[in-house]
C-alpha cells in the first residue's frame, strides 16, 4: 500500500499538470490561445488541495484496488474517477478521451459520420435536443425531445452520454434500433435508422414568394457567417423588391459562438449582441455589432423551438433585446452555458463550463431559454375536401357571358416551384403565421408610412395578430396558456 500513501502527492502533480495547457478550444467558440500567466492563475485558485479529502479519495481508491471482485489497473481506477468528478458538475462538463477533439472539430466543420443528432443527458437517459436537417435522424421520424431509452437491444440507463454516442456511431450503411419515449404517445416508438455520413449545410434560402425570403440556419459552424452573408445576396438576386425575412432557429442545437454573433452583426446597426460571466476573468467576454445593416431595416420574423438552444438563443436573444425581429414559436430550449476544452495531452482533453450567457438586455438564458413574443404551437393544417358544388354553368339554359369562352381555365398540376413552396407552406403552421405576420407588417408600413424598424419594435411589443378560425385554436400570445 506504500504507493497507495503516495497518491495525494501525486494527485496534486496531476492536476497541476493538467491545468495548465497551452490552448483551449470552446465548444461554442473558435481555437483560442490561453497564455502560461493565465493557466499559472488557474493553478493558484485551486491550491491548497484538501489533504483529508484526497486522503478519504486514496481510501477508496486502495479498497477498490484489493477488494473489488474482478481486478482492475491504476489508469482505469483514475480514468473512472476523472468521468465522475466531472459528470457531477453539469450535463456537458466531460473528460474527452481520443475520439472527442475530433468529434468536436468535425460538428463544427460541418462533416461528420453517425445519425444526425444533437443529444443529452436526462435521468439517465438521452434526450434528443434536435435532429439535423437532411439526415438519418430527421429523415426517420426523431423529434427534439424524444428520450432514448434502448439502443438495438441495450438498455441506455447506465451508460454514459459518450458511450451511448458511440454506440450510435457506426459503420456506414448500417442499421441502428432506436427505442424512444415521446411525449403523447401511450407505448414507446421503435425507429430503424440507417448509418450516414452527415453533411451539414448551415444555411439554406428560398423564395416564399415575391417579395418575402427565408434563411434556414440548420447549425452555426465556422462558415455560417459568410454562409449567411452568400443567402441574404442570393435572395436579394431572386427577388425583386425583398420586403421581409423569416430566419429559421427551429432545431438549431447552436455550436460556433462566433458564428451567430457575426449574424446578429449583420442585422444589426450597433449595440451589444452577447456577453458572457465567469468566475475566472478569461471567461469574460463581449461581442458587440459594427455599423451596417444587411438587411437594411427590413422586417424579420425568427422562428424558434424547444430544439433551439445555444448560439441560436444568442441570435435570437440579441435581436429581441434590440428589437429587430419578432420572435415566434414555442419557448427555446435554455442552454446558456460556454465549454471550453482544455488539452490535457495530444490525445486527452477536459471540457469544463466556466461562464453563462446574458443577452444584451441582462437576460441569461442558462435554464431559461427565449420566450417569443408570440407564440405558435406547430399544428398540422389541410384544406376542406371539395364538395360536389353546383354552379351557374351546371343549370340547363344558363345565359352565357358573351366572352366566347365558357370554360374555366384548366389549372397545370405540374410540380413546379411554386407548388413545392404551397406544400411547404401548408405543411408548416409556423411558417405559414410567420409570413402571415411579414405581409400584415409590410401592410402597415405602406398605409402608414411607418419606418420599417419603427414598426417591428410596435409589433413585438402592442400588436396581436388575428387569425383565421382554424389558425385560432392552435395559437396563444405570449403568456397565455393553451387550451
Amino acid at each position: 500500500m506504500k504507493s497507495i500513501s503516495t497518491l495525494p502527492l501525486l494527485l496534486s502533480s496531476f492536476l497541476i499538470s493538467t491545468l495548465i495547457s497551452n490552448s483551449a478550444f470552446s465548444a461554442d467558440s473558435e481555437i483560442t490561445e490561453t497564455s502560461p500567466e493565465a493557466s499559472q492563475e488557474i493553478v493558484k485558485e485551486i491550491l491548497p488541495l484538501p489533504l483529508n479529502e484526497l486522503r478519504k479519495f486514496t481510501d477508496i481508491f486502495g479498497k477498490i484496488k484489493n477488494d473489488y471482485v474482478e481486478e482492475i489497473d491504476d489508469a482505469t481506477l483514475l480514468k473512472y474517477a476523472i468521468r465522475g468528478m466531472l459528470s457531477g458538475l453539469d450535463p456537458h462538463s466531460a473528460y474527452l478521451e481520443p475520439s472527442a477533439f475530433t468529434d468536436l472539430r468535425e460538428n463544427t466543420s460541418g462533416s461528420f459520420g453517425g445519425l444526425g443528432i444533437e443529444v443529452g443527458m436526462e435521468n439517465g437517459f438521452v434526450k434528443v435536443i434536435a435532429p439535423i436537417d437532411d439526415t438519418p435522424a430527421q429523415k426517420g421520424g426523431i423529434e427534439a425531445g424524444d428520450l432514448i431509452i434502448k439502443l438495438d437491444d441495450a438498455l441506455v440507463k447506465g451508460m454514459s452520454l459518450d458511450e451511448s454516442v458511440n454506440t450510435m456511431r457506426g459503420e456506414i450503411g448500417t442499421t441502428i434500433k432506436l427505442t424512444i419515449v415521446r411525449t403523447g404517445e401511450r407505448e414507446p416508438l421503435e425507429i430503424s435508422l440507417v448509418r450516414d455520413t452527415i453533411q451539414v449545410t448551415s444555411v439554406k434560402t428560398v423564395p416564399l414568394d415575391e417579395h418575402y425570403g427565408y434563411i434556414r440556419i440548420t447549425q452555426f459552424q465556422v462558415q455560417t457567417g459568410s454562409d449567411f452573408a452568400k443567402g441574404l445576396e442570393k435572395l436579394n438576386k431572386e427577388i425583386d423588391e425583398l420586403s421581409g425575412l423569416i430566419i429559421d432557429l427551429r432545431n438549431n442545437p447552436g455550436g460556433v459562438l462566433q458564428a451567430s454573433v457575426k449574424v446578429a452583426d449583420q442585422l444589426l446597426e450597433e449595440g451589444l449582441i452577447v456577453y458572457t460571466q465567469g468566475r475566472s476573468s478569461i471567461s469574460e467576454l463581449s461581442f458587440s455589432a459594427t455599423p451596417g445593416d444587411s438587411a437594411k431595416g427590413m422586417p424579420i420574423i425568427v422562428l424558434i423551438d424547444g430544439g433551439s438552444a445555444s448560439a441560436s438563443e444568442i441570435l435570437a436573444g440579441a435581436l429581441q433585446d434590440h428589437d429587430r425581429a419578432v420572435i415566434m414559436g414555442t419557448q427555446s430550449f435554455g442552454k446558456g452555458s460556454v465549454q471550453n476544452v482544455l488539452a490535457l495531452d495530444e490525445t486527452h482533453g477536459l471540457k469544463l463550463t466556466t461562464a453563462r450567457y446574458f443577452t444584451p438586455s441582462g437576460r441569461s438564458i442558462q435554464a431559461q431559454g427565449i420566450i417569443p413574443d408570440i407564440e405558435v404551437n406547430r399544428a398540422k393544417l389541410s384544406d376542406e375536401k371539395k364538395g360536389a358544388f353546383f354552379r351557374e354553368a351546371d343549370l340547363a339554359g344558363h345565359l352565357s357571358n358573351d366572352n366566347g369562352n365558357e370554360q374555366p381555365e384548366e389549372k397545370d398540376e405540374t410540380n413546379s416551384e411554386e407548388d413545392k413552396k404551397r406544400a411547404m407552406l401548408e405543411r408548416d403552421f409556423q411558417l405559414q403565421e410567420a409570413l402571415n405576420l411579414l405581409k400584415a407588417i409590410d401592410i402597415l408600413n405602406i398605409s402608414k408610412g411607418t419606418p420599417e424598424k419603427e414598426s417591428m419594435s410596435k409589433v413585438s411589443q402592442d400588436t396581436q395578430v388575428s387569425q383565421d378560425t382554424n389558425a385560432a385554436q392552435d395559437t396563444a400570445p405570449q403568456n397565455k396558456k393553451q387550451k
